[in-house]
């Protein structure tokens, strides 16, 4: 059982650069980097704070963690998956990793968004291995075709081992979707392996007429925010981009390994600013940046309309969860796997039921559903977050 003491941090360290060294060829090495300390508020209310979104069984009978994880076999080895998430989140994410070891878990002190994340992990990997290769993915997307992803992967690994670019991975838009970034890119250079493009632009998520003119366009692929880079390439991007994130980082990376690790994390971490990654570097660096296209069955599973599109429809296109009664009912999703639930004469709606929550929203307001978790933080209804 992995317990949150003030030595886990030097433990992590000493164990995995022993695990690297006697086990592997330290040259052109990837590391796996899953992103697992999100809230999910967009999942309220299944997702809560200490049982957010990523360790939940809402596709099957994995959590959405356990399938990203599971897709790396044969990709990359255990030794090198780093999990990144927070102290409250620990016990449950490492309950679900009973593969992996204490060493493969980096906490958090306090979320601070994808940038200072990835760059956490990249401090360690780059103590580790100077060449070291970060495949950073998040710990809640679904992906059908796992074959074809780490076909993608590899070909990005081979791209950034080539070119030394930042490599982005960009899906092929089904629809209009105002809930995704987009990713501009320029037509195949002569000089590019075949499918790979250099980046034009990045988009955050638009409105729905924009989102129409991208699709049009035919130009721009959603964001997967699937990442591939030199753990030393991405430092030099945030030392030159956020500089103030990157001074507290670099001072963190001193005391790797080190008794007084904890404390120098505890206290450096908290100044940094929250950033994405994809604000703080990709939308501003001039550095070369690459896309390649993944066309492996993706979606971000971002919102319970998200999950209503890839589920399976049963009669009048509802997906029922639970016992449930409809009548005149249509395109509905309905979560109560506790309690009967029935629905007459509502058409495009969401309801999810839990043992003390019940959510009810059009499905084009889902992506509201975050509101509703600042409005209880805000008036301090802790109990239902």
């Amino acid at each position: 059982m992995i317990r949150d003491n003030h030595d886990y941090d030097q433990y992590f360290f000493n164990t995995l650069t022993i695990i690297c060294k006697n086990k592997f060829n330290l040259s052109s090495k990837t590391y796996a980097v899953i992103m697992a300390g999100g809230a999910g508020t967009r999942f309220w209310p299944l997702s809560r704070r200490r049982m957010p979104k990523q360790v939940l069984s809402i596709i099957g009978t994995n959590s959405l963690l356990q399938d990203t994880t599971s897709r790396l076999e044969g990709l990359v080895p255990k030794e090198r998956t780093l999990v990144v998430t927070n102290r409250q989140q620990l016990k449950v994410v490492a309950s679900q990793q009973p593969d992996l070891g204490k060493e493969n878990f980096l906490i958090e002190p306090t979320p601070r968004n994808t940038a200072p994340c990835i760059g956490l992990a990249a401090i360690h990997i780059r103590k580790i291995d100077p060449d070291g290769i970060m495949l950073v993915l998040p710990s809640d997307h679904r992906i059908k075709n796992v074959p074809a992803f780490q076909d993608i992967v590899r070909r990005g690994i081979e791209v950034v081992e080539r070119f030394d670019p930042l490599v982005t991975i960009g899906i092929p838009p089904a629809r209009p979707e105002t809930g995704y970034g987009y990713i501009q890119f320029e037509p195949p250079g002569d000089k590019l392996p075949s499918g790979v493009h250099r980046v034009r632009a990045f988009a955050e998520k638009p409105n729905l007429e924009t989102a129409r003119r991208f699709i049009k366009s035919g130009d721009f692929y959603w964001n997967s925010g699937i990442f591939l880079w030199r753990a030393e390439r991405i430092l030099a991007e945030m030392e030159e981009h956020l500089p103030e994130q990157y001074h507290q980082l670099h001072q963190i990376e001193a005391a790797v390994g080190s008794p007084e690790f904890e404390q120098v994390l505890s206290n450096r971490y908290k100044r940094i600013r929250p950033i994405s990654i994809d604000y703080g570097i990709m939308e501003v660096s001039s550095a070369s940046i690459f896309m390649l296209a993944g066309d492996f069955g993706w979606s971000d599973v971002g919102s319970w309309d998200e999950l209503y599109r890839i589920s399976a429809k049963g009669r009048d296109g509802n997906v029922c969860v639970g016992e449930t009664v409809t009548i005149d009912a249509r395109n509905d999703y309905i979560y109560s796997p506790d309690k009967l639930t029935a629905v007459i004469g509502l058409n495009d709606i969401l309801v999810v039921n839990t043992h003390t929550t019940t959510l009810i929203c059009h499905r084009d307001r889902a992506q509201d559903v975050k509101a509703v978790v600042d409005e209880l933080r805000k008036t301090g209804r802790k109990k239902y977050l």
